[in-house]
């Protein structure tokens, strides 16, 4: 594992950043069209998250762009609540698709996502990590895998289940 200073972050931002504004795209073609957030805002914001937390502890590429993907999970995440706070009438949508288990395409309410998240890492921190980074930074099985240091057997074992578990606490809220 290495750790990188400020400078070294820096000069690391150059070569992931055209991979981290397709991250963002992805996290903003799920929000709605009047959506005030705009792909580069929403990379910048996740790098000054980053630069402010003390010591970055990468194993390789993939889970850097996941703790990018889930620093943009939250920055929407605080987004939809602020909005949701002032206009009280719904929130922020998210849609997501899952075609390895065969799923239509639907719209998630993102603070409710969030929640069921939040709940799923309490009980199930790798699986937690698993969807952050499949769903939020669009990594595939492999890429998940190596960024976690798990085989891709099991991320896709762990990532049905945290699915199933997910689909469940939604629909009960």
């Amino acid at each position: 594992m290495s750790q990188f200073d400020d400078e070294e972050l820096r000069s690391l931002m150059p070569l992931i950043y055209d991979e981290l504004r397709r991250l963002a795209r992805r996290q903003l073609q799920r929000e709605r069209a009047d959506h005030t957030l705009q792909t580069t805002d929403l990379v910048h914001e996740a790098y000054l998250r980053l630069a402010k937390q003390d010591g970055f502890n990468f194993k390789n590429g993939a889970h850097i762009l996941g703790v990018c993907a889930q620093l943009m999970r939250q920055i929407l995440v605080d987004y939809a609540r602020r909005r949701a706070a002032a206009k009280r009438d719904g929130g922020y949508k998210v849609t997501f698709d899952d075609a390895e288990l065969r799923l239509k395409k639907r719209n998630v309410d993102l603070i409710a996502l969030d929640d069921a998240l939040n709940s799923l890492a309490r009980l199930d921190p790798r699986q937690s990590r698993i969807v952050e980074m499949r769903c939020f930074g669009g990594l595939t099985i492999e890429e998940t895998a190596r960024g976690l240091n798990l085989s891709p057997t099991t991320v896709k074992r762990e990532w049905t289940t945290a699915l199933l578990w997910l689909r469940h606490e939604m629909r009960s809220r």
